[in-house]
């Protein structure tokens, strides 16, 4: 790639609830003079941004339309249950499905988790979004069961959450779109996330190792000797051979006594 090839900035899109800070950071150490854009996008609207060019790579929510983009899965979410601090629920550490049989369990439109059957009984209406849930649930209104990553992100005084047991949950994962040969900047990034060091042979070109003082002496005691054959051969002379050019001694049989 020359100089002139390579793009003035990356663009990495990522969804709510991801943080992309501590790759973001390694990105900056290694190449400093190619700044990082981050996008934040909707999970919905997240893979028609990268099939469109708006970012090189993105951090999603799976799946992902694989005959368009290709994917790396990260980690998977633990599923939560989002409960005002004062509900009954709050004495156990850990939930299970049928603990919330009773329960009115909001399922907004944005929904991130793929459901069977929805768990309780259903509200109403389905909030808009997983923000105006969240609000309804510290009216009272109901619970609602969302990624760690969501909870926490809308993090409230007067609420708090519990793991769900058995739940479906959210698979992140770093995309982008399909590409023959692969981005230069796409495979540094790809290189970052899983924890490639920085003279991994993949990605960007390596760094050379240095050779240790025991081969540059070895190296330096190779080069001396090849340079004296070297000089040998231009003068025409060998090992027992006088400056005038003649043999100090004969070679043939040996002398009779």
């Amino acid at each position: 790639m020359t100089g002139s090839d390579i793009p003035s900035s990356f663009r990495l899109a990522y969804v709510p609830g991801v943080t992309p800070t501590k790759w973001v950071r390694v990105w900056h150490e290694r190449l400093p003079g190619t700044p990082l854009e981050l996008i934040q996008v909707p999970p919905a609207e997240a893979g028609r941004l990268l099939a469109d060019g708006g970012a090189e790579a993105g951090l999603v929510r799976l799946p992902v339309d694989r005959d368009v983009l290709s994917a790396i899965p990260l980690y998977t979410e633990t599923t939560v249950v989002v409960i005002p601090k004062d509900h009954a629920v709050t004495a156990a550490e850990e939930v299970t499905l049928p603990d919330l049989a009773d329960e009115i369990v909001l399922h907004p439109l944005d929904d991130l988790l793929d459901w069977e059957t929805l768990p309780g009984r259903p509200a109403i209406e389905r909030p808009a979004t997983t923000a105006d849930a969240i609000e309804l649930v510290a009216a009272g209104v109901g619970v609602l069961l969302v990624p760690q990553s969501l909870a926490r992100l809308h993090h409230r005084k007067d609420l708090t959450y519990r793991p769900v047991l058995e739940a479906p949950e959210s698979r992140v994962a770093l995309s982008w779109p399909q590409e023959e040969p692969t981005p230069d900047l796409v495979e540094e990034f790809i290189g970052i996330v899983r924890g490639r060091t920085v003279n991994s042979t993949r990605g960007r070109a390596a760094t050379p190792p240095q050779p240790s003082a025991k081969e540059k002496a070895k190296a330096k005691r190779a080069g001396t000797a090849t340079g004296s054959a070297r000089k040998q051969a231009a003068t025409g002379r060998h090992a027992g051979t006088p400056k005038g050019g003649k043999p100090t001694g004969k070679r043939g049989k040996p002398r009779g006594r």
